[in-house]
C-alpha cells in the first residue's frame, strides 16, 4: 500500500487536551446537578404551596371570650395568622377561622379570663411571659417565665389561674426535667409562684424531697384544684388547696389530670407497660370517688393536657401536618378516635363551662 494513504493511527491526548476534557464533562456534571436541584427545590416550594393551600382559611377579625358557642384555640396552619389566637363556632370547628392578632404558644379560657403564655422575641434569646388577658383579649397583667411555656389553665369563674414551665429538659417523658408551676389570683395580684413549696402530703404523710415537681393544674373553684406531682420516681394525682396550703395525693401514675364539668372524673395521661420510651402515655380517665381507671378508645402516644368538650367527650391534641391536629374521643372508653379540627392546640370553650 503506498505509504502516501495508509490509515492513520490515532495519537494519544495531550496532557493539555485531557485536562480540557475532564473540565466540560465536570461542568456538564455539575450543571445537571444544579438542574436537578432546582427543579427539586421548586417541587418542595410547590408542594408547600399546596398544602398552605390545604390549609384551613384564616381571616383577620373581632375575637372575644364571652360569645356564646364559639371555640377558641391556637391557630398553626401556615401563613401570617400562625400562632395566633382564633376563633370557630364550636358546632363547626372545621369552618373558616377568624384570627385575633394575639399570639400564644399556650391558652386557656373560663369565666371571660383568658392566660397566655407568649414568647417574647429578641435579644440574644427568645424570653416567655405569662399575660393575663380580659374578656376582649387585652392585657391586664404579664409575668416572667423561668421557662419554657408548656401547660395553662383558668378556674370556671375566671377569677384564678395557672401555668407550668420546664426550667430544665424539654419533655416529660425523659427523667432529666424540671417544672415550675404557678396559680394567680386575677383579682388580688396574689402569686404563688411556685406549688413545690406547698405542703406536700403523701399516702397521708408529709413529704419533702429535692425531687418534687408539679405541673398540669385543673380548677374546680377558685381555691380547689387538682395536679401532678412527681417524686421518688412516680406521678401521683394530688388535690391542691390555695388556702391551706397543701398537696395531698390520691391515686398514682397521673399526669396532667383534666377535670369534667361535674367534678367526678379526671382525664389524665398514663404510663402503660411495654411502651416506647418515647412515646408512653395513652389516655384515661379515673373516676374520682371509685378511683376506677377506664382507659379511652384512642390507643396513640397523647402527650397533651385533654379538655372536655363536654361531659362525655375528652378533646386532645395529636401531631399533624401543621404541627398539631385536634381529636376528640368518648370519655366512657367506647367508640373511637374522631379528627375534629386540623392545624389546632390549646382549645378552649367560650363562655367555658367544659374545658378544664
Amino acid at each position: 500500500m503506498n505509504a502516501l494513504h495508509a490509515p492513520r493511527t490515532p495519537r494519544a491526548l495531550s496532557s493539555t487536551a485531557r485536562r480540557l476534557l475532564v473540565l466540560a464533562v465536570a461542568l456538564l456534571l455539575l450543571g445537571g446537578v444544579a438542574v436537578a436541584a432546582t427543579l427539586h427545590a421548586a417541587g418542595r416550594a410547590a408542594e408547600k404551596d399546596r398544602t398552605r393551600a390545604d390549609g384551613p382559611p384564616v381571616r383577620q377579625g373581632r375575637v372575644t371570650l364571652d360569645e356564646p358557642g364559639r371555640a377558641v384555640f391556637r391557630n398553626m396552619a401556615w401563613g401570617p395568622h400562625r400562632d395566633e389566637l382564633t376563633s370557630v363556632p364550636a358546632g363547626d370547628p372545621a369552618g373558616p377561622r377568624t384570627a385575633s392578632g394575639v399570639h400564644c404558644l399556650r391558652f386557656h379560657t373560663a369565666g371571660g379570663t383568658g392566660i397566655c403564655l407568649q414568647a417574647v422575641r429578641g435579644g440574644l434569646r427568645d424570653s416567655y411571659r405569662a399575660v393575663v388577658l380580659d374578656v376582649r383579649l387585652r392585657e391586664t397583667r404579664h409575668y416572667g417565665l423561668a421557662g419554657i411555656p408548656t401547660r395553662a389553665r383558668v378556674s370556671p369563674s375566671g377569677r384564678t389561674v395557672a401555668w407550668t414551665v420546664f426550667v430544665s429538659g424539654d419533655s416529660y417523658a425523659g427523667s432529666n426535667f424540671s417544672t415550675r408551676t404557678s396559680v394567680l389570683d386575677t383579682r388580688t395580684g396574689e402569686l404563688d409562684r411556685n406549688l413545690e413549696d406547698y405542703r406536700l402530703i403523701v399516702d397521708g404523710q408529709p413529704h419533702r424531697a429535692a425531687d418534687v415537681n408539679v405541673w398540669g393544674v385543673t380548677f374546680a373553684d377558685d381555691t380547689r384544684f387538682y395536679a401532678t406531682v412527681a417524686t421518688g420516681g412516680r406521678t401521683h394525682l394530688v388535690r391542691g388547696d390555695r388556702t391551706a396550703k397543701t398537696l395531698e395525693t390520691l391515686h398514682t401514675n397521673v399526669e396532667c389530670p383534666s377535670l369534667s364539668p361535674d367534678g367526678t372524673r379526671v382525664a389524665y395521661k398514663k404510663r402503660v407497660e411495654d411502651a416506647s420510651s418515647d412515646a408512653p402515655w395513652r389516655l384515661y380517665v379515673l373516676d374520682l370517688r371509685t378511683q376506677r381507671e377506664t382507659p379511652t378508645a384512642e390507643h396513640r402516644n397523647v402527650d397533651d393536657q385533654a379538655v372536655w368538650r363536654d361531659d362525655g367527650t375528652l378533646l386532645y391534641a395529636l401531631p399533624g401536618d401543621f404541627g398539631s391536629d385536634l381529636w376528640t374521643v368518648p370519655a366512657d372508653g367506647s367508640g373511637s378516635p374522631r379528627l375534629l379540627t386540623k392545624a389546632a392546640l390549646a382549645p378552649a370553650f367560650t363562655p367555658a363551662g367544659t374545658a378544664r
